[in-house]
């Protein structure tokens, strides 16, 4: 099952944290900012985004979701 969330990572610390993070679930994850999307491990790939715009992460079939989720809490961006 997909899951898709909203995410801001408008800081190197917050792009390096979310890359960390990431890449300790075994689930394939994908960042998407307009038109680009790329794999959502690659922090290469992450650095070629706009990250001053909110960005949508979809992860593919994790069973540890729960745990994701409350792992991403830190990056979930909160319109104000």
């Amino acid at each position: 099952m997909n899951k898709t969330y909203t995410i801001l990572l408008n800081s190197i610390n917050k792009v390096k944290d979310f890359a960390n993070m990431i890449n300790r679930f075994e689930c394939d994850a994908d960042l998407a900012s307009g038109r680009y999307i790329i794999d959502a491990k690659s922090i290469m790939g992450i650095f070629s985004l706009d990250l001053q715009n909110p960005l949508t992460l979809t992860v593919y079939e994790n069973n540890d979701i729960e745990q994701l989720e409350t792992s991403l809490q830190p990056f979930l961006y909160k319109e104000s």
